[in-house]
């Protein structure tokens, strides 16, 4: 039996919100478990120097007043590079430089896991003493790095594989984002969260120009983005010339946001064949086709049986079909099925066939996870119950922005409302709930 839209849309949400929960819940992890042993051995003055603190190194020792000028001056310039990578991605993906910007992909993310990865699984080895060797070590990272590009960038690999090593990319990028100086991680957080609105809704944003290109081309965005479900190819060679991409939510690029496509059901459609003898056509409908869990076979009713023959010829009429049900070259005509949300926002009848792989679902770029993840490492360093604030107000934020979605139907970035509210419990729960807390815990009252 078909579950109701509304269980489908939960179902889809919490597609998306579990791996960015997991992604959370380990950074979280990772900042308790190494935090004793950098605190011990790590000085104002080892600090490493990168994009994100380019201009000021923060010390312990500087007023409030030059920790912030430091932090607001490393947030404007890592946007700035931000900015100016993310024009120069535009630009060659303009010019049709994909193959350049595939490779580039893969080795960025091979750099990640080799790198910044086996860094984080050293210090794991020294934190638990464990026994490998420096061969071993080695074989293992290398082997990690070389499958996760695989399973990132390569065909014909199981989807949970690839969740698994987005969310990873996810993890390791923001722990090494949480080592940065805490005023240089909130001016970062509310930069990228202002600079992600900017480029994805005016006008002239790289972020937009690029989700145009790509849906223009009915192509694949240049970007690492999670999936909440697996590509489906389109059989049967038939041609539309026009986007498989009804719908795009947002860009996605080094900060990321959220995306929405039409697409259609290609797992367990119900069939229709078509057979033509003697100027006559029979239409045999296989009425026992299974649906996905996630997206109910709203269209039982809607199907029709006709035939007609004529002299030299035959032709099928789709009546009342609301444009839903095509006819493909072969004579073969499939009925198509749509996501609640892409329901909701009635992108529903405007779809042809086309050859291309077509995306299904709700999609999340991985800047997302990475800055989400930043923030709830940066609120672990002080205390659980400003993680546990953190955490609701990013996954009420993330909730808005997909109900937001369905509302306006226009495209919206997936970090603005969850960062705005992210900071706002951070502080109102550092400032005024924790101190209320311990005090009437240390009175031992009760409330």
């Amino acid at each position: 039996m078909d579950g109701s839209i509304l269980e489908s849309m939960g179902v889809e949400i919490i597609g998306v919100m579990s791996p960015v929960s997991i992604c959370m819940f380990l950074v979280v992890l990772l900042v308790y478990t190494l935090s004793s042993s950098t605190t011990t051995t790590s000085s104002s003055s080892d600090q490493i120097r990168t994009a994100a603190n380019l201009v000021y190194l923060e010390t312990p020792s500087d007023s409030a007043t030059q920790k912030l000028e430091g932090a607001l001056l490393n947030a404007l310039v890592f946007v700035i590079l931000i900015a100016a990578v993310t024009f120069l991605l535009v630009l060659l993906y303009y010019y049709n430089f994909t193959n350049f910007l595939k490779n580039y992909m893969r080795f960025s993310a091979f750099f990640v896991l080799g790198t910044m990865g086996g860094s984080i699984f050293l210090s794991i080895i020294q934190e638990f003493s464990i026994p490998v060797d420096a061969i071993t070590c080695f074989v293992l990272l290398f082997n990690f790095s070389v499958v996760g590009v695989l399973s990132v960038f390569s065909g014909g690999i199981p989807i949970f594989l690839r969740q698994s090593y987005m969310v990873l990319l996810g993890i390791i990028v923001a722990a090494w984002f949480t080592k940065l100086p805490e005023w240089t991680t909130w001016a970062l957080l509310v930069a990228l969260a202002l600079y992600d609105l900017v480029a994805v809704l005016a006008p002239g944003g790289p972020l937009k120009i690029l989700v145009e290109l790509a849906s223009s081309r009915d192509d694949e965005l240049p970007a690492l983005v999670y999936e909440a479900r697996p590509i489906v190819s389109r059989a049967g060679g038939g041609g539309g010339g026009r986007s498989a991409m009804g719908l795009l939510v947002g860009g996605v690029s080094d900060s990321g946001s959220v995306e929405l496509q039409v697409r259609h059901e290609n797992e367990n459609p119900d069939f229709i064949s078509s057979e033509v003898q003697n100027n006559e056509i029979e239409i045999l409908v296989d009425e026992e086709g299974e649906t996905s869990p996630l997206v109910p076979n709203l269209l039982r009713g809607d199907r029709e049986q006709m035939s007609s023959s004529s002299r030299g010829g035959s032709s099928l009429d789709n009546g009342s079909s609301s444009g839903r049900n095509r006819q493909s070259p072969g004579g073969v005509i499939a009925e198509e099925e749509m996501s609640p949300l892409v329901e909701m926002l009635g992108f529903g009848n405007e779809r042809e066939e086309s050859d291309a792989p077509i995306s299904r679902g709700i999609k999340l770029g991985l800047g997302d996870f990475v800055f989400y993840s930043v923030l709830v490492g940066r609120a672990a360093m002080y205390d659980l119950m400003t993680v546990y604030a953190c955490y609701l107000a990013i996954i009420s934020g993330l909730g808005c922005t997909l109900i937001l979605l369905a509302v306006y139907r226009h495209a919206l970035p997936a970090l603005p409302i969850s960062i705005a509210l992210g900071i706002m419990f951070y502080f109102l729960t550092r400032l005024l709930m924790e101190p209320f807390v311990v005090g009437t815990s240390t009175n031992l009252m009760m409330f």
